[in-house]
């Protein structure tokens, strides 16, 4: 008798949970989002450039920078503002060179193209502008070949 009460318990348990012949349901296949480019191409007096996808505006280089390590802090970084970002870089459509991370001394990571790393000018104030080109001839707009 004990065994025909856990039979029938089990095709009680079965038959609430769905049973074998249930099938559970299928979660719904999602595409994943496509990353929201960080560095886009612009036209500009120089030619094609490299710009912050985000506001559009013109990125630049410091000479004096070394391989990914910025040499801009205190005043400079006030007249050149680090471009940091969270999270990876993504490059936009027709970007040449490889996008990577730097860190800076504050622990921020700086983005960089093709290990330099990359700056605004503070006297941009509006997408196109390139007025840092050739600043101190140190200070230098990325051109996009």
């Amino acid at each position: 008798m004990h065994i025909r009460s856990l039979l029938l318990v089990a095709i009680v348990l079965a038959t609430a949970c769905g049973g074998a012949s249930s099938s559970a349901p299928t979660a719904t296949a999602k595409p994943t989002p496509t990353p929201e480019p960080t560095v886009s191409v612009a036209d500009s007096s120089l030619g094609k450039i490299l710009i912050a996808a985000s506001n559009k505006m013109t990125l630049y280089t410091y000479a004096r920078d070394t391989a990914d390590t910025s040499n801009c802090y205190d005043q400079c970084a006030t007249n050149w503002p680090a471009f940091t970002i969270t999270g990876e870089p993504v490059a936009g459509a027709g970007i040449t060179g490889k996008l990577a991370l730097a860190a800076r001394k504050d622990g921020q990571k700086q983005l960089t193209w093709n290990s330099k790393p990359l700056y605004f000018y503070n006297k941009d104030t509006k997408p196109g502008d390139v007025l840092g080109q050739n600043v101190g001839t140190v200070w230098f707009v990325v051109t996009n070949p």
